[in-house]
């Protein structure tokens, strides 16, 4: 008996351990919010003396920072959101079709995971110049949009294998169309794998830096991670005013987080079958 409490307390230490260093660069973010620049290089890893909100209220009068927000939920939204549709409906295709270009046809999604996008940035941005897109939120979300596919779809197909098929045959019987199977019926219990693509690829589009600068040309049309560069001076930074756009920056993502995780205890497939 006393082997396993001592195997579940060492099982307990480690686990306090991962969290401690997972959530500590978290609170030295959050802390250093609250600090001055001159606090922050005295006692980096001290909690503040003072809590000041300075720091927020420079965020807001030196920069847009709202509406670099906004963008930046709208791009990474409107990405996730056609992300899924496409992908629920390929991948439904893909695992319930038998045809003889099935396993060719999930090959070239998965050929979107196996060739870098920022290759072709040339072509790229030739590609959204020619259609108007420079300078405009659409050209982040086309290109967020077509590097989430491949994954998504590797994904959800996986996860639509695992369903049992008696599950649409009873429907079918029912009279459901096969539209209304897969939003009805098939969608509901999708969304463990649902959660977990809306999460990589919010965070991914939420935290991208290289497309932005390379598109986006207006002040007002960008994301977060670019429209904080002008924090950093050439010769000194408002650390301060930065870690408060850091901190404000990342409530959208745990906000996305918390609903997804919830999804996954809530989309199990325990008991569908009755």
């Amino acid at each position: 008996m006393r082997p396993s409490v001592s195997l579940r307390v060492v099982q307990y230490g480690i686990g306090y351990l991962f969290a401690f260093l997972s959530l500590y660069p978290v609170f030295l973010m959050v802390s250093s919010s609250l600090k001055t620049t001159i606090e922050i290089f005295k006692k980096p890893l001290a909690f503040p003396g003072k809590l000041s909100f300075a720091a927020y209220a420079n965020l807001l009068d030196q920069l847009p920072f709202g509406r670099f927000l906004w963008n930046s939920i709208f791009v990474s939204g409107i990405s996730v959101i056609i992300i899924l549709i496409s992908c629920s409906l390929a991948s439904y295709y893909i695992a319930r079709t038998s045809f003889k270009w099935n396993g060719a046809l999930m090959f070239i999604f998965l050929l979107g995971m196996m060739i870098p996008i920022k290759l072709g940035i040339v072509p790229l941005f030739l590609l959204m110049r020619d259609i108007g897109f420079i300078d405009s939120s659409w050209s982040l979300i086309s290109i967020y949009s077509a590097m989430g596919i491949p994954l998504g779809v590797m994904i959800l197909t996986g996860f639509f294998r695992t369903l049992p098929r008696e599950l649409e045959e009873a429907a079918k019987i029912d009279g459901c169309t096969d539209m209304q199977i897969l939003g009805r019926i098939i969608l509901p219990l999708m969304r463990p794998a649902l959660g977990t693509v809306m999460i990589i690829n919010f965070v991914t589009a939420w935290n991208d830096f290289f497309f932005p600068l390379i598109f986006i040309q207006s002040e007002m049309k960008k994301t977060i991670p670019v429209g904080m560069m002008s924090l950093f001076g050439e010769y000194a930074s408002d650390w301060s005013t930065l870690f408060a756009g850091l901190t404000l920056a990342s409530l959208p993502m745990i906000v996305i987080f918390i609903i997804a995780s919830k999804q996954f205890m809530d989309g199990m497939t325990a008991g569908a079958v009755k």
